[in-house]
């Protein structure tokens, strides 16, 4: 492998379409490696627009806005980093010979519930729980009968758990229909879920590079209205469970095809894996590999994209946790107790330009053994606000 520098000639260059904080994260790994750097978002001064060399404010939804990008900058290497974008500049960009990471089918496919959800279990045979797919309030009632109270219900396309509810009974589906309407992405078809009755989850994070599939330790995690609030590494699980799950995530990540890093979500009860969702990209649930991994999931999907080898040290037990704003302001202050700065813990705050209500602007970091990073996590993040 050959690296040059930035802002030459003769550059490699990367473009992020998506430029929150995991977009961040991978941008500093991709100028660690003398690569260019280029970050694309909805809003101006996105956590990786700050680190880039070059950054651009556009309506992600706009295709021929994201192919006049793209046609300008000619990246090496196309990494979205976000659902919300257009799949058809994608495609598009992929005809006229531009690298989509991992290819722009894998984007349109995972960015779709609908479309993920019967390649996986439809084509690929992968185990998954009952699922209906509907389009009307009526359409859902019946499908919940169907399958059973309570049942999780998603829009098809969204993302940060947005629009995710469970209902419990009949009386909580008009409530259900509104949320997921409310949602950002396309909320024209819902998929409901029969409850699976999991003893945990777990986020697998899977890197191709082309020549061999690489796993990280599983990750277990907590969420809360569907987005992630805590995650620990390694989730303890019984050996017969992990060979399946590493099964589970080599089977979807291959028949999705192309090189970097997927976050492969499973359901595991006992010994048994169910598939649930992937994301072709560094998983929020994986920012623990700050802290835990000699290389992080961003360095390793930045070595899968490169064709890079993805050998990696695992470091021992950790744990993040989220911090969550609990106001609306136009210049957010983050208040960091000093304890976070510890041996074994430090902070990362992203530096959104904007703060509501709920928007993820830091993440805790311990480094521990087993429970007791989880559990110092908890009690750290009580101790960082915003002002």
């Amino acid at each position: 492998m050959q690296f040059s520098a930035p802002l030459k000639s003769n550059s490699k260059k990367v473009m992020l379409l998506g430029s929150g904080e995991l977009g961040k994260e991978v941008v500093i790994e991709a100028q660690r490696l003398g690569l260019e750097t280029i970050a694309v978002d909805k809003y101006a001064n996105a956590p990786a627009h700050q680190v880039a060399h070059r950054s651009y404010i556009v309506n992600m939804q706009n295709k021929e806005a994201i192919l006049e990008i793209i046609r300008h900058e000619k990246p090496d290497y196309i990494l979205p980093e976000v659902e919300a974008l257009s799949i058809d500049a994608l495609f598009d960009a992929e005809k006229e010979g531009f690298n989509v990471i991992p290819n722009a089918d894998a984007v349109s496919k995972t960015m779709n519930r609908k479309n993920i959800r019967t390649f996986a279990a439809e084509e690929l045979g992968l185990k998954t729980g009952p699922y209906r797919f509907v389009t009307t309030q009526d359409g859902l009632l019946e499908a919940a009968k169907e399958l059973g109270f309570p049942v999780v219900i998603k829009p098809v396309m969204s993302s940060s758990g947005h629009g995710q509810s469970v209902a419990r009974s009949e009386t909580d589906i008009p409530h259900s229909w509104e949320e997921a309407k409310e949602a950002r992405g396309d909320a024209s078809e819902l998929i409901v879920e029969a409850f699976v009755d999991f003893d945990y989850e777990i986020t697998l994070l899977t890197a191709r590079n082309g020549k061999e599939t690489a796993f990280c330790e599983p990750i277990g995690h907590e969420q809360r209205d569907g987005d992630y609030v805590f995650s620990w590494q390694p989730m303890g699980m019984s050996e017969l469970a992990k060979q399946r799950a590493q099964e589970i995530a080599k089977t979807i990540t291959d028949g999705l095809g192309g090189q970097g890093l997927f976050g492969v979500e499973l359901f595991v009860k006992g010994d048994e894996v169910y598939f649930s969702e992937v994301s072709p990209r560094p998983h929020d649930t994986g920012m623990v590999t700050l802290i835990t991994q000699s290389q992080s999931e961003f360095a390793l999907h930045l070595r899968a994209v490169l064709g890079l080898p993805l050998g990696f040290t695992f470091y021992g037990d950790g744990a993040s946790a989220a911090f969550k704003s609990e106001v609306d302001s136009y210049a957010p202050v983050v208040e960091v107790d000093d304890s976070l700065f510890s041996d074994n813990s430090y902070v990362r705050v992203f530096g959104k330009p904007e703060a509501h209500k709920g928007r993820r602007l830091a993440v805790a970091l311990v480094f521990d053994k087993a429970t007791k990073a989880l559990e110092k996590s908890r009690e750290l993040i009580k101790k960082v606000k915003d002002i």
